[in-house]
This record gives structure tokens, sequence and C-alpha cells, in this order.
């Protein structure tokens, strides 16, 4: 049998193998650890160039009786997954060397396996099958320390998780059941508006399902308590990564499957977008603790990228619009392009900031009753770890959306279509928001910078350091050095759009 067909897959066949193999090798060797880490970034480094060598795929490889699709927007979320697994890899090898390390990557891989399954999916079917793996080994890895705090943050994951998988399983439950198909195509095909009620109520609790995975307002109640409690490493998976892959399958199935529904589901988002982005920054600026900071500011950036899919309700079929180096794109590409841009920035910017809140938490004393993340514990981090201070004021700088950074043109992308497509009021809104959002981040900036040190200078865990140091460059990288990003993005969002 020849399977150089299957060759778009092998990245998710090469990971789920190696999840196997490093549980199997983990049960037959003692203090196994470390090699196992090596072992997951090297095998997550061989599935990142797979990704790679189909990253601008021209004509979508269909698989699996059309359940499958592997296309540029596919590859775009997949390596925007593989990077941020192989980011917490890097960082995991100054942490998790000892007992039970095995379990930990193997879940990991298995996590991103799941990511990768729902990037690609073009059925309802397959969708909710990726949705799951991933789910249920991040609340496993949510729980992995086994401290209090661990498991109160693990049980809420999957509470609410489980809520939203039941939501959102519904709704897709409805639309076959109005079909007679779990085929997006099939669905777009159907006329859905025929339905009259049955119709709303399906769209009511897809958007419910996947405003819980994406942590929108007013379904957010979940992530400040688990990103909080969660492993620090875990908790930026969680923010970068899983919270990434309900964006990719909303994508899927309100672009794709129930675009003749837009005018509907237009307006929810446009008030989803504001109040998520809104509430997000003002909560932000009340805590003291710099996960929840951070928690709310994921929040508050799944509100921005929110705007992609208003774009693409108020813009969609219209004429074509003069922007970025006097090329003509439709207002509604650009939106999801920006929304794509935004997604890559946050993802890489989160990373780095969670790994820099895990050394800091490394270098609180374990027998203190001072919660590791704490803000007074950052007082003076530029002088009691200089690298990680500096590249977290990057980062922090980069979600406010400072120049240059991978944070700035994700945003000026998406509010820049937002005021092409006439929805000037919600782009007035998000630069707002992002003015506020400077509160809170130079709050942070100012204790590592202005304060006087909590305590002595410190080593640097190598791991951290190399995991932050390469998040830093991608950051500034896409910042300074932007058209190649738009591009790309561009030709993933077109897959989105009727050809």
């Amino acid at each position: 049998m020849d399977f150089s067909h299957y060759a778009p897959l092998w990245g998710e066949a090469l990971l789920t193998a190696l999840a196997v193999l490093v549980v199997l090798l983990g049960s037959l060797m003692k203090d196994s650890g470390k090699l196992m880490g090596y072992l997951s970034a090297a095998g997550i480094v061989a599935a990142l160039a797979i990704v790679a060598n189909t990253l601008t795929i021209a004509k979508p490889a269909i698989f699996f009786f059309d359940t499958v699709s592997v296309d540029a927007l596919s590859q775009f979320f997949k390596a925007v997954f593989l990077i941020v697994s192989l980011l917490v890899v890097i960082a995991s090898l100054s942490k998790y060397t000892g007992k039970g390390a095995d379990v930990y990557y193997a879940l990991l891989l298995f996590a991103t396996v799941g990511m990768m399954v729902v990037a690609s999916s073009v059925d309802l079917v397959t969708l909710f099958v990726g949705f799951e793996l991933a789910s249920l080994s991040t609340y496993a890895l949510a729980a992995f320390d086994k401290s209090k705090k661990n498991l109160e943050a693990a049980m809420k994951y999957f509470i609410f998780g489980s809520v939203s998988s039941a939501f959102m399983l519904f709704g897709f439950s409805l639309l076959y059941g109005m079909t007679g198909s779990t085929k997006l195509a099939d669905i777009a095909a159907a006329s859905l508006a025929d339905f009259g009620p049955a119709t709303l109520v399906a769209l009511l609790f897809v958007i419910a399902g996947f405003a819980f995975k994406m942590a929108l307002v007013p379904f957010h109640m979940w992530a400040p308590d688990t990103y909080e409690g969660a492993p620090a490493l875990v908790s930026a998976m969680l923010a970068a990564g899983s919270k990434k892959m309900g964006f990719a399958a909303a994508f899927r199935v309100l672009l794709i499957g129930l675009i003749a529904l837009r005018m509907e589901w237009y307006l929810a988002f446009a008030i989803l977008a504001a109040v998520t982005m809104t509430l997000g920054n003002l909560a932000a600026c009340w805590q003291d603790n710099v996960r929840r900071i951070l928690a709310y500011s994921s929040i508050a950036q799944a509100g921005y990228i929110a705007i992609g899919f208003v774009v693409v309700g108020a813009a969609y079929g219209a004429a074509p619009v003069t922007a970025f180096n006097g090329l003509a794109v439709p207002a509604a590409q650009l939106g999801i392009a920006g929304a794509l841009l935004l997604i890559l920035g946050h993802a890489l910017m989160k990373t780095g900031a969670f790994i820099g809140t895990a050394q800091v938490a490394s270098m609180v004393s374990a027998s203190s009753e001072k919660d590791p993340d704490d803000i007074s514990n950052y007082a003076g981090l530029a002088q009691r770890a200089p690298i990680t201070a500096f590249c977290m004021l990057i980062f922090m700088f980069a979600l406010a959306g400072i120049p240059p950074t991978a944070g700035y043109i994700g945003k000026f992308v998406l509010f820049s279509s937002a005021i092409y497509s006439g929805l000037l009021w919600l782009a007035v809104i998000a630069i707002l928001n992002s003015a506020l959002s400077l509160v809170y981040y130079l709050r942070i900036i100012s204790y590592m910078y202005l304060k006087e040190p909590a305590g002595p200078k410190v080593s640097e865990p190598k791991g951290y350091v190399v995991a932050l140091v390469l998040t830093l460059i991608a950051v500034v990288w896409i910042g300074v050095f932007p058209q190649s990003f738009v591009d790309w993005a561009l030709q993933a969002a077109a897959v989105l759009l009727p050809q």
C-alpha cells in the first residue's frame, strides 16, 4: 500500500506514535524525564518541518472521506500549535525531568495532536474528536503538579469544558438533523434559513460552545482561575494553544458551514467582541496576581480577535479595498488575516509571558507562604533575573500593541479591516482598550525596573532562558519584517472565502 498520498498528515502520525513511545519508554526506564523531553522536542521539530513543507499549499488535499482538509489555513494553525508546544517543552526541560515526566510530555504531545486535528477538520464529528483529545489531555495537565490549587483549577476547567462541549455538541446535532450531514460543505449548501427557530437554536448553542473555548464574555469564568491555578507552563499551553484551537474551529464552522447565517451571528460577535475586550482589560487593572492579570489580558485579546468574525459579517462579498502596499484585497479577507496575525502574535507573546511567570515562581521559596505569582515578587526583577525581565518587558509592550512587535502588526491589520468595513465604532473601542491595557502592563514593568529587588540575584534555568529568547526573537522578527507574515495570513484567510 502506498502511503505517500498521506504525506501532509505525517506530522500528526509522528506525534501520535511518539506520545505512545514516550509512555512505553517511561514505564521501562528510570529517571528518563530529561530524555523524554528531548525526544518530544525533536519530534515536534520534525512535525514542524513536515508542516512547513506544505505551509503555502496551493490546492487543498482532502482525506478520509472528505472529513480532513490540509490547506493553507490548517497549516497556519498547525504551525502555531507546534511552535507553542515546542517552546513549552523547551521550558519544561528546566522543571519536568523527574518521576512522571514521561506522562507530562505524552499529554503535551496528545494535546498538540488534538489541536492539529481540529485545524484540519471539515466535518463536525472529526472536529469534536479533535476537541476532546486536546481537552482531555489539558484537563490532566492542569492538575499535573497535584497541589490543592492545581486540583481546584483542573476541576473548574473540566466542569466548564464539559459544559461547553455539551453545548457545542447539541448545536452540532441540530445542524445534522436539519441537513442530514456532518460535513461543513453540505451544511453550507443546505437552506438552513428554512428551518426557522430550530436554526437559531442551533446557532445559539454552537456560538455558546465556541465562546466557552475562546473565553469570550460571559463564557470566560473558567479562564482566570484555571490560568492561575494550573502549572505556569500548562497555562501557557492553554492560553496560547488550546484557546486558539477554539478560533480555528469557529473559523471553519461559522465562515464555511454557517456563512449563509452571517447576519444572525454577525451582531452577536460584535457585542461579544466589544464587551469581552472591555471587561477583560478593566478586570486586569484591579489584579495583583500576575497570572490573573495575564488571564484577563488573554480574555481581552480574544475580544480583539473576535473582530475578525464581525468584519466578515459586515463586509462579506463587498468590493476589494486597497490596503497595504497598494494590494487590493476584500475587506473580509483582510479581517480574517488580521485575526490570524493576532492569533500568531498572541500565541508567542502569551507563551513567553507565562514562561516568565514560571521563572519568577521558581525563584520564590517553596516553603514560603507568599503567593509566587504576586506582583510584589517581580520587584527588581531586572537585577535579580535580567534576561527574564527584559523578555517580559518586550512581551508586555507587544501585548499592548507597541511597535515594532507582532502584537502591533496583528492589531494594525485587524483594526484597519474594521475601519475599511465601516465598523469605525468597533475599531475605536478596540483602540481605546489597547490604550487601557497599558495601565496593567506598565505596572508590571514598573515593578521589574523601578522597585527595589525582592531578593538576591538568582541563576536563570537554561530551559526557561532558551524558550524566552527564542520567543522574543520571533515576536520582534514579525514586527520588524511583517510583509511575509501578512502575505501568509492573507493566503490562509483566502481558504475561508469563495474562490
